[in-house]
C-alpha cells in the first residue's frame, strides 16, 4: 500500500492543508510520498522532507506547474500513479480543479471531501450542504480523493528526514494556457489558515459599509476577513473573501458572523469552527442555531460597542 499526497504551498513554504492531508493519508496505512510541483519549490520540498512519516518527496518543477494549470498537474500525476494506491489532494480550489482531471484520466471515481478514513477503501463525506453523512466504499484499484483540511489534524513539522528526487514534467494538454492572475495582497492573515475570522453578510448593504465595520474589526482582532455569498454577488467584498460551500470551508478558533442570517450554503463552511458568534437583528435567523454565542441586534450599535470595550483590554 502506497500513498501520494500532493503538497499545497504558496511557492515558499507548505501550508497546514498538506500537514492535515498527510494526517489523513496516514490513516490509509502504507508508505506515504508527498509530489511537490511549481517552479524554484526546492525550499518547499526541503520542508515537506522533514514531516514525519514521509517516506520520499517528489519535485516536479515547470512554468506551467508554477500556475497551477490543472492540465499540467495531471499530465504529472498520471505517470506516477502506477506505483499508488491512492492519490490524495487538499480539498482546495486547485485540489477540486485537478483531482477530477486526474481521476477521469485514471478511469475512477473520485471520492470529495473526506471528512474521516475508515480503511483504505472507507471514507466519510457530508452530502446535503452537510446536513448528512455518507459513507463511501470505493472498488477501484485506486482511490483518488479531495480531503477537508479542517477535519484533521495537522501532522508535525519536524522529524522526518525523507529523501527528495526529481520527476519528470510532462507536457500538458494545450488546450488550456495561462493568461494572467491578480493577486490580492494583504497583511491580514490568510482566510484559509486564520485563526479568528469576521465575515460580513447581505445586511451591510454596501461595499463601503462592508469595509468601513468589518474591516477595522478584524485587523483590532488580527482576524482574517470573510463574506457570505450574498455579500459576494452583491458586491461588498470579493470572491476570495466567500465562505461556504462554494467558497471556502473554514474552522477557525473563532468565527464572527456579522449581518448573516446563516444560509445553508454558508453554514456548511463554517459551521466547524471552535466559537461562533452571531450578529444580526433577527432573532429567528437560522445562524443561531449554531452559534455559540448570539447577540440579537443592531450591528450598528453592537459593533461600535465591541470596538470600545477593545479599546479598553
Amino acid at each position: 500500500m502506497a500513498v501520494l499526497v500532493i503538497a499545497d504551498h504558496d511557492g515558499a513554504a507548505l501550508r497546514d492543508t498538506t500537514h492535515k492531508t498527510l494526517t489523513a493519508a496516514q490513516g490509509i496505512g502504507g508508505d506515504v510520498d508527498i509530489l511537490v510541483f511549481g517552479q524554484g519549490v526546492d525550499a518547499v520540498a526541503a520542508e515537506a522532507a522533514k514531516l514525519p512519516g514521509v517516506r520520499k518527496v517528489l519535485k516536479a518543477e515547470s512554468a506551467e506547474l508554477s500556475h497551477n494549470v490543472a492540465e499540467a498537474i495531471a499530465a504529472t500525476v498520471v505517470p506516477l500513479a502506477a506505483g499508488y494506491d491512492a492519490i490524495l489532494t487538499p480539498a482546495t480550489n486547485v485540489g477540486k480543479n485537478a483531482s477530477p482531471r486526474i481521476a477521469a484520466l485514471l478511469d475512477v471515481m473520485q471520492v470529495s471531501d473526506v471528512l474521516e478514513v475508515m480503511d483504505a477503501k472507507t471514507f466519510v463525506r457530508p452530502i446535503y450542504a452537510g446536513n448528512a453523512l455518507e459513507t463511501v466504499t470505493s472498488q477501484d484499484a485506486k482511490v483518488v480523493a479531495t480531503v477537508r483540511a479542517t477535519a484533521f489534524k495537522a501532522a508535525a513539522g519536524e522529524g522526518g528526514a525523507a529523501t527528495v528526487e526529481s520527476v519528470e514534467t510532462p507536457s500538458a494538454d494545450k488546450t488550456a494556457r495561462f493568461v494572467s492572475d491578480e493577486v490580492t495582497k494583504s497583511e491580514r492573515p490568510e482566510l484559509g489558515a486564520a485563526k479568528i475570522i469576521v465575515s460580513g453578510g447581505r445586511a451591510m448593504g454596501s461595499a463601503e459599509e462592508f469595509h468601513r465595520v468589518i474591516e477595522p474589526l478584524a485587523d483590532k482582532l488580527g482576524a482574517a476577513v470573510g463574506a457570505s455569498r450574498a455579500a459576494v454577488d452583491a458586491g461588498y467584498a470579493p470572491n476570495d473573501y466567500q465562505v461556504g460551500q462554494t467558497g471556502k470551508v473554514v474552522a477557525p478558533a473563532l468565527y464572527i458572523a456579522v449581518g448573516i442570517s446563516g444560509a445553508i450554503q454558508h453554514l456548511a463552511g463554517m459551521k466547524d469552527s471552535k466559537v461562533i458568534v452571531a450578529i444580526n437583528k433577527d432573532a429567528d435567523a437560522p445562524i443561531f442555531q449554531i452559534a455559540d454565542y448570539g447577540l440579537v441586534g443592531d450591528y450598528k450599535t453592537i459593533i461600535p460597542d465591541l470596538m470600545a470595550e477593545l479599546d479598553k483590554a
